[in-house]
């Protein structure tokens, strides 16, 4: 299978790297105890480091805004994931407890502040990609059983004409949605080079040490940029 980021995304935000880890053969769970205390723990420090007033402003929050207003997305009307997260936090609510899977990696994208999809690949039967919305594709919303249509140029990211997330890095789609049955899992992070950088590594370190130690499973790991736009991976 092959993930392919069109080079447009990189002539707007050149600066971009995407982490992808493939996990194979995951054991998911009920949320135990000490993943609820972990994710405790990354809800309180984030609530620590970041207040209401500069949800729009704090560096690790603002650099996704820009990068969304570099391909033309509202930040405001579509809110990335990593901001709108934080957002529901730092008010001071906390994230549904779904399963491990699901609360482990959204603790990771709290704790450093990184956006973190995953992708059941049970549902994903053709080739991915970062690009431009195009006639034809499709959306299949959250608890929803019907898809919508597309508008053309908006950037998603799809699997074939099967959209996984619309507004790049705003909504995910019902079509992929990690269950307590997922075993097989495609991971997107988005970082940026720079500063940023040693984020993106900590995130993908962890989570590989989440896959073998928690979940028991195995794991490829890539990066794709500007200069290596695609990655082929097998299943």
């Amino acid at each position: 299978m092959k993930y392919t980021v069109n080079p447009w995304i990189f002539e707007c935000n050149p600066d971009i790297i995407f982490g992808i880890v493939i996990g194979k053969g995951l054991k998911n769970s009920e949320t135990s105890e000490s993943d609820t205390l972990e994710l405790e723990a990354a809800e309180r420090l984030l609530r620590e480091r970041v207040s209401i007033d500069e949800i729009k402003t704090h560096p690790d929050f603002l650099v996704y805004r820009n990068a969304l207003t570099n391909v033309g997305i509202n930040p405001n009307k579509f809110m990335n994931s990593v901001e709108a997260m934080g957002k529901r936090v730092i008010k001071g609510d906390q994230l549904p407890r779904i399963n491990a899977l699901v609360d482990l990696c959204n603790t990771l994208s709290l704790k450093n502040m990184i956006s973190l999809g995953g992708h059941d690949l049970a549902d994903i039967d053709a080739d991915l990609m970062v690009r431009k919305s195009v006639v034809g594709d499709e959306f299949l919303p959250f608890g929803k059983e019907a898809f919508e249509q597309v508008p053309p140029d908006e950037v998603v990211f799809t699997s074939g004409n099967k959209i996984q997330t619309r507004q790049w890095l705003w909504r995910q789609s019902e079509l992929g949605k990690m269950t307590l049955d997922t075993k097989d899992v495609f991971f997107q992070m988005v970082g940026f080079k720079g500063e940023h950088l040693h984020k993106l590594q900590e995130t993908v370190n962890a989570l590989e040490t989440l896959i073998e130690t928690r979940f028991e499973g195995t794991y490829e790991t890539f990066f794709v940029d500007a200069e290596h736009n695609a990655i082929e991976f097998k299943y």
